[in-house]
């Protein structure tokens, strides 16, 4: 675990309820183990949000390189699916 620094923290009641009722049912030996795996799965979950973060940034990055943005019409929607269908058919064709 690494050197261990002691700090002290003030919780709601209805939060020390919670970390005293996880050690009470056995789910944890100790307060501390509690607290311990909340600030591991919250920063697993910041790590993650982060990387999504940087996922959308980078996608909406390339939507704004892909150029001029495209009217989204009846005709456009009927378009994509002719050509879908043109793929299926095709590909039902050689399988």
């Amino acid at each position: 675990m690494g050197a261990v620094r002691k700090l002290s923290i003030a919780l709601t009641e209805e939060l020390a309820s919670e970390v005293d009722n996880a050690v009470a049912t056995g789910d944890y030996a100790s307060a501390s183990e509690v607290i311990r795996d909340a600030l591991r799965l919250w920063r697993r979950d910041r790590d993650a949000d982060r990387a999504e973060t940087l996922r959308l940034r980078r996608l909406w990055e390339e939507g704004l390189a892909s150029g001029k943005p495209q009217d989204v019409t009846d005709e456009w929607f009927e378009d994509i699916k002719r050509r879908g269908m043109a793929r299926l058919a095709a590909l039902r064709e050689a399988g």
